[in-house]
């Protein structure tokens, strides 16, 4: 049956996914279009075609102990010069970010591995561009907020095309949150206001 290549994420809900994505797009990211927006708990990683409904159980167990939480995405960040990538940082709902993809890549389960670095949740804005556009990122960017409620993850699929797609979302099945669980709404002309240069 061959291979495949999977990713497990939870999606960043709109407006801001789009408004993201079109920013990395905007910035000369060649790859905007073909990732959706999203904070990663796998990253890409090539398995059996044959272990998918295994990996699949998995998973939904996984999302069977987890519950609701909130997330809240505030200014940018970058990790150069260790890797060319500005980002947009979460700063509420790491932990449980954290908690979520030690369990998916568990030792026990079909999706172990071993990260290349640290895990440290956050949202790609610019990828392996030039260092001008990736300091343009950096700024415009920095006055970027989203917060949401995080009910789940998915699990994606990288095609020929080097384009990611959904396949299945995975609800949390634990207790409902102790907060709001609508969306603050922020006002996207607001957002995309160009913010003082970085020092």
């Amino acid at each position: 049956m061959g291979t495949v290549t999977l990713g497990v994420s939870i999606a960043v809900p709109e407006p801001y996914g789009s408004f993201l994505q079109e920013r990395r797009a905007g910035f000369g990211d060649p790859a905007a279009h073909g990732i959706p927006t999203h904070v990663t708990l796998l990253p890409p990683t090539e398995v059996d075609a044959a272990a998918r409904p295994a990996i699949e159980r998995h998973l939904a167990a996984v999302a069977a102990a987890g519950r609701a939480f909130p997330m809240r995405l505030s200014g940018t960040d970058t990790f150069r010069p260790l890797s060319p990538v500005v980002f947009v940082r979460v700063a509420e709902g790491g932990s449980a970010c954290g908690w979520l993809q030690e369990r998916v890549r568990a030792t026990e389960g079909p999706l172990r591995r071993e990260l290349h670095f640290p895990y440290h949740p956050h949202v790609t804005v610019a990828h392996g561009i030039a260092e001008e556009a990736m300091d343009r990122a950096y700024a415009e960017l920095a006055d970027f907020e989203a917060a949401w409620t995080v009910d789940g993850f998915a699990l994606y699929t990288q095609g020929a095309d080097c384009v990611w797609r959904l396949q299945r979302e995975f609800a949390f099945g634990g207790a409902k949150p102790c907060f709001p669980a609508v969306p603050r709404q922020a006002d996207l002309s607001d957002l995309s206001r160009p913010a003082a240069p970085s020092v």
